[in-house]
């Protein structure tokens, strides 16, 4: 293999740059001879010849590209509520995005904050974000997350939320069984049991708390710090500490009408 480099030196003459001299392009006489196929050949059938395809199969062959269809209804069999490893949504920017998990939870974002984190090349942002998860009958947790993006630490902190459920004891008036307090930090958080009708009366994190886990007449105070994540955790600790009546009088060894005697 030679190569050739054409020097300052070089002639325009000297170049060969037209390869049909005796051809005139303007000339209607030239006409296309195409090559002879060669024997049995047989030409493919027009894109119109075919049959036409069905909806089922319309149908199918989007389910294969974006998944199943977004009203609940499949047509290869997949089920729609749970996640397939084989099925990938991809959002604008290529990144594949995660459903939300359907297992009867639901998600409040308690707070998203920007952290900063200083490394030897500079500054590194991420997002925190605190989340509650509940089912409105008494299960209950907290999560928190980091990620570079808002949506990421949302998720994150919703699966952190969902290892750390707890349970909360509550009469049949939807209260607290007696009151109690708890303390994270410097956060604590005082609980106190209401009657029927007073609704959930507390503020900030707590507020939120209760009502993701089904509390309906509740009294809570919010003692020294204001830190939203502290006082989350200061209410499960708080509610860690209550014991049902049956807990107490079983423990005791006694039934329970002498409780109130």
């Amino acid at each position: 293999f030679r190569s050739f480099s054409l020097t300052p030196q070089a002639k325009a003459s000297d170049i060969e740059i037209s390869f049909f001299d005796d051809l005139n392009p303007e000339d209607e006489a030239v006409a296309f001879d195409p090559p002879t196929p060669p024997e049995g050949f047989i030409p493919p059938p027009a894109f119109d010849d075919g049959p036409e395809e069905t909806e089922d199969e319309v149908a199918a062959a989007y389910e294969e590209l974006y998944g199943p269809a977004y009203s609940g209804v499949s047509v290869l069999g997949n089920d729609v509520y749970v996640m397939d490893s084989k099925v990938k949504k991809t959002s604008a920017f290529g990144k594949v995005t995660k459903e939300k998990v359907r297992d009867g939870f639901e998600e409040r974002v308690v707070q998203v904050r920007r952290v900063t984190k200083v490394v030897k090349g500079g500054k590194q942002l991420h997002f925190r974000a605190i989340v509650v998860v509940g089912d409105k009958q008494g299960q209950v947790g907290v999560g928190v997350g980091k990620a570079k993006e808002v949506i990421a630490a949302v998720q994150k902190s919703a699966v952190n939320a969902r290892r750390n459920l707890i349970t909360i004891p509550m009469t049949k008036y939807l209260t607290f069984p007696h009151r109690s307090e708890g303390d994270y930090g410097a956060a604590k958080v005082m609980l106190r049991p209401a009657a029927p009708g007073t609704g959930v009366i507390a503020g900030g994190a707590v507020r939120i708390v209760l009502e993701m886990a089904g509390v309906e007449n509740a009294l809570g105070k919010q003692l020294g710090s204001k830190n939203a994540l502290n006082n989350a955790r200061a209410t499960v600790v708080a509610v860690q500490k209550m014991k049902q009546f049956r807990e107490v009088a079983q423990e005791r060894g006694i039934p329970m009408e002498e409780l109130w005697k």
